[in-house]
């Protein structure tokens, strides 16, 4: 069985359908049915499953996970409504460009969208199509014999390998990804489809973790203290010197057009020059973060495994932020948080094992010299 590291993995148990010694059509005939084909089932339950990634759409707040659940909420939160999904794979992360155009993707290559707010999804791209398109790319390029030997397994292997994360940066552009370098771009809102595997320095096929954008650059994170970077739109990406050997699960981008990564054991990392260097942030987690986000007052927010989520109470701007410079929210449950957004209403919205929650967020405080304590 293949095991991954990556915080949204851990959390569904791994590749849902990467079973030692099984292919996915043996798997396929035994089930009687493919999660591709399966609408996700409707239960009241839903909301206080595994959710793996919650998102804004204006002021709507849209959060997906395990079994094909696709959650929305019109009260910052408070409450939740379950929507059909055409498919049950577990689904890994969601974004919105604007109020009514939002991707989702997830396991067995899932790309689903939406032009309604999330009131309806459609699926756009599986990992059957993907394979097939890579395998066509690879002809119509004449490919090396890895490349063309790769495709062909991967038509062999069946949908088992899952985008984990997505990026667009409009209604039209964007970018799909994951595990063994798969990523695909798109400039049609998703209508079609390319293959840009071989846009992208990474030899070992280690997995892409997120992306982000600014001032013109795009950073991808990965597997292993990958960094991956863009200058000319997205065509190519080249690979950048880490600050560190272990894998980041994400990259943000801040205000100021800095950007910031996180990752095993609390690692933290800032770059304000486009990742020709870094700076680290202390935390003092020595868990994995799974999850940061700006808030609208310019103070990063950090979620943990551990449940821990933490507040950098002065900002991120500074290169010289210390441990005792990010305070814990209390009264957390002790689960693993897997994202989180800020609501219309300055909330925390946070994804979980056990369902999404949501936690009202402190004010600027002063800290004391005690880790996690603040004092008003």
């Amino acid at each position: 069985m293949v095991i991954f590291s990556n915080p949204k993995l851990r959390l569904v148990g791994c590749l849902l359908l990467l079973i030692a010694g099984q292919s996915w059509a043996s798997v396929a005939a035994e089930t009687g049915f493919t999660a591709l084909d399966k609408p996700a089932q409707i239960s009241a339950q839903s909301p206080h499953k595994t959710i793996l990634s919650v998102g804004r759409a204006g002021p709507r707040l849209v959060a997906v996970g395990e079994e094909g659940i696709i959650l929305l909420s019109d009260d910052n939160g408070q409450h939740w409504s379950q929507v059909a999904s055409p498919v049950s794979a577990a689904l890994t992360e969601v974004q919105f460009v604007d109020a009514r155009h939002g991707w989702i993707v997830g396991h067995y290559g899932v790309v689903l969208a939406t032009v309604d707010g999330g009131e309806t999804w459609q699926k756009q791209l599986d990992g059957i199509q993907a394979a097939e398109l890579l395998l066509a790319d690879v002809q119509a390029r004449r490919g090396a014999e890895r490349e063309l030997s790769e495709a062909q397994r991967l038509i062999e292997d069946g949908p088992d390998k899952p985008f984990l994360n997505l990026y667009f940066s409009d209604a039209r552009n964007g970018f799909v990804f994951g595990a063994y370098n798969l990523i695909y771009r798109t400039r049609d809102g998703g209508n079609s489809w390319q293959p840009w595997l071989n846009r992208l320095e990474n030899p070992m096929g280690l997995h892409l973790y997120g992306m982000a954008e600014a001032d013109g650059v795009l950073m991808i994170a990965g597997e292993q203290g990958m960094l991956l970077r863009s200058t000319d739109g997205g065509e190519q990406f080249e690979e950048l010197d880490s600050p560190y050997e272990g894998s980041f699960f994400g990259v943000i981008a801040d205000f100021d057009g800095a950007f910031i990564v996180y990752g095993l054991r609390g690692h933290l990392f800032r770059s304000t020059d486009g990742g020709e260097s870094w700076s680290q942030l202390e935390t003092r987690e020595e868990v994995a973060l799974s999850a940061a986000s700006v808030l609208e007052d310019g103070r990063l927010l950090v979620a943990s495994q551990s449940g821990s989520l933490l507040i950098n109470q002065h900002g991120s701007y500074s290169n010289s932020v210390s441990s005792s410079d990010f305070a814990s929210v209390p009264d957390l449950p002790a689960l693993p948080l897997a994202g989180v957004v800020q609501s219309a209403d300055g909330a925390a919205i946070v994804a979980s094992l056990a369902g999404v929650h949501r936690f009202e967020l402190p004010g600027r405080i002063a800290l004391d010299s005690a880790y996690g304590s603040v004092k008003e």
